[in-house]
């Protein structure tokens, strides 16, 4: 079954059901003068996180809350600077905002230093656990709650398989990541479990800032590994076009973690669908203002994963696809 297809299945029953019962409250908030103020905090630049907050306030459209009537949104956009987080978070709390909806795990300690009384929602936090934002999924604690991206062995090992299954000779893969962001820890190490599975050695690329990228990729290309895998974080995210760019100059098969790069050149992605994290962090924003506590809302994990293949891009590196790998491919961008 196609995966993104499946998401927006689950995503539409969810937000039929959840809108039936949302639109009393909306009724009742606008009978008593109440406005909600939502608060969003967003590493990247304006222009690319729209798609995000379009599916965001559209989603909570659906679910009875008009922009103007019983909703106003506070947006904040870091453009891809994170040390810019503290400050719009703090911006945030000082507004008071009714809620906080938290983007990477950047965002989301952002906001945890900035208050502990505004509830935050977490769009795709990464072993939100581990970096001590819930003290556990099915009851969170504190005011943090949401949605997590992935860490585990098994959807790793997925993306490294992919990646295989397009360059099978590959015995060197090389891993484009930031061992200073929140939570990559934890994915590094479950790519290196998923390594020893295949039989695979990785070669530990790390960019903990953008000056990283040159010297990075002269490291990549002296290595000479069979394909490269990006995890995504605020600068690889930023730059994923100009990743994208340098991996068809060297002509590295490489897969992603989020299709955004798939989209701007890159040649594979495997992972969540962003977009539809936000639609599902308007869930949450509603059982909040309807009086429920972070403290008691189960963290939801990721069961759909979306491939997406860049065939402009395999016929640019001289690939060719397995027939195989298309025909499970939920996307393919011609």
């Amino acid at each position: 079954m196609d995966g993104g297809r499946a998401m927006e299945r689950r995503t539409f029953m969810a937000l039929v059901s959840g809108g039936l019962l949302a639109a009393p409250l909306a009724a009742e908030a606008q009978r008593s003068g109440k406005v909600y103020r939502i608060g969003t905090l967003t590493v990247s630049p304006a222009e690319r996180a729209s798609h995000f907050i379009t599916a965001l306030e559209e989603s909570l459209r659906e679910l009875g809350y008009v922009k103007g009537s019983n909703v106003l949104y506070e947006h904040r956009f870091a453009e891809g600077r994170t040390e810019r987080l503290s400050e719009l978070a703090h911006e945030l709390a000082v507004l008071n905002v009714d809620v906080i909806i938290a983007g990477n795990n950047a965002s989301i300690a952002a906001a945890k230093q900035a208050t502990s009384m505004i509830p935050i929602i977490m769009t795709y936090g990464v072993d939100p656990i581990g970096v001590g934002f819930i003290v556990g999924l099915s009851r969170p604690g504190g005011n943090i709650t949401g949605l997590t991206a992935d860490v585990t062995a098994d959807t790793w090992g997925k993306r490294l398989g992919l990646v295989k299954e397009i360059a099978p000779r590959a015995s060197l893969v090389a891993v484009l990541w930031n061992p200073d962001f929140p939570g990559m820890s934890s994915a590094w190490k479950a790519s290196e479990d998923a390594a020893r599975t295949l039989r695979v050695r990785l070669q530990s690329v790390e960019v903990r800032r953008l000056e990283d990228f040159d010297p990075g990729f002269t490291a990549i290309a002296q290595q000479r590994p069979g394909a490269l895998l990006v995890f995504a974080d605020p600068l690889t995210y930023t730059r994923r076009r100009e990743i994208a760019s340098t991996a068809a100059r060297y002509r590295i098969p490489t897969i992603y973690g989020f299709r955004e790069a798939t989209d701007e050149g890159g040649l594979m992605s495997y992972g969540v669908n962003i977009p539809g994290l936000y639609r599902r962090a308007a869930v949450y924003v509603d059982k909040i203002f309807k009086g429920a506590k972070p403290a008691g809302l189960p963290v939801e994990q990721p069961t759909t994963f979306e491939l997406v293949i860049n065939l402009k891009t395999a016929k640019a590196l001289g690939l060719t696809i397995p027939q195989s790998l298309l025909q499970r491919a939920d996307e393919l961008i011609q």
